[in-house]
């Protein structure tokens, strides 16, 4: 398998350290796209994967699948010409997907290409129970509370913790474009960002970013918590979205698949 990453930053450089030098899945990945040259340059000395500035011709390298590791805006400005291309698609960016009509549109432009969209789990964990609590519509309720400290949520630290926000996950992810990822994803797999509570609370003494989940239903009750360890590198990402692009990777053409 021959993979390309959208991205130059954090996630993008764990990838290419646990792929191209550590070997972590049997793949290889060969192109990387990019603004910042120096960067991207010395990326391709280290992982000997070719490095483009231009996304035509970074689309069209010799690829299997493609891993958007960088923003909202870059994997909307590229996703539909990633999928035309005849690409599988990784997206890490789950805010993206905010939109449920541009959701919808990219299904189908996937489908017409017949090419597929992954979601890693990311930080979380609970969204196979969620599908499946959901697949006849027994889904009731579904909440999840967000705790971080003031300086991942890039807020100005106080000694207090405080509720910075108790709604819709609809709304969070325009707050908290993000810090709020796990709650659209969350939606995905549920009931939907209109339907999906969400409370967001900054805590000063916090160590690590957690995450509770809350689900009901005809299944019965589900509540999940997960304390996260940050990639070594850069507090504001969790180690564990990391490894679930990994293991998306190694999933790929399986012959047994666990879960949906």
């Amino acid at each position: 398998m021959k993979i390309g990453i959208i991205g130059t930053g954090n996630i993008a450089q764990y990838l290419l350290e646990s792929i191209n030098r550590n070997g972590k899945v049997e793949a290889e990945i060969v192109s990387i796209f990019g603004r910042n040259q120096e960067v991207g340059s010395k990326l391709e000395s280290q992982y000997s994967a070719k490095f483009y500035t231009d996304f035509k011709e970074f689309i069209q390298s010799p690829m299997d699948v493609v891993v958007e590791a960088a923003t909202i805006g870059v994997a909307m400005e590229h996703m539909e010409e990633v999928l035309d291309n005849k690409k599988h698609l990784i997206v890490s960016s789950i805010g993206a997907f905010k939109d449920i009509e541009y959701l919808n549109e990219m299904k189908e432009v996937a489908r017409k290409n017949q090419q597929h969209i992954y979601l890693p789990s990311g930080a979380i964990g609970g969204l196979d129970l969620l599908q499946s609590a959901n697949s006849l519509g027994g889904l009731q309720e579904v909440r999840i509370t967000t705790r971080k400290s003031y300086q991942s949520l890039g807020l100005d630290v106080k000694h207090v913790e405080e509720c910075i926000f108790d709604g819709m996950a609809i709304d969070a992810i325009e707050k908290f474009p993000k810090n709020v990822n796990v709650a659209l994803l969350l939606s995905i797999a549920g009931l939907g960002a209109d339907k999906t509570a969400v409370r967001v609370i900054a805590d000063p003494n916090i160590q690590r970013n957690t995450h509770t989940i809350e689900a009901k239903g005809d299944f019965g009750k589900m509540n999940l918590l997960i304390e996260n360890e940050p990639m070594p590198n850069n507090p504001k990402t969790s180690y564990l979205a990391a490894l679930s692009i990994v293991s998306t990777l190694q999933n790929r053409g399986n012959a047994i698949t666990v879960g949906s």
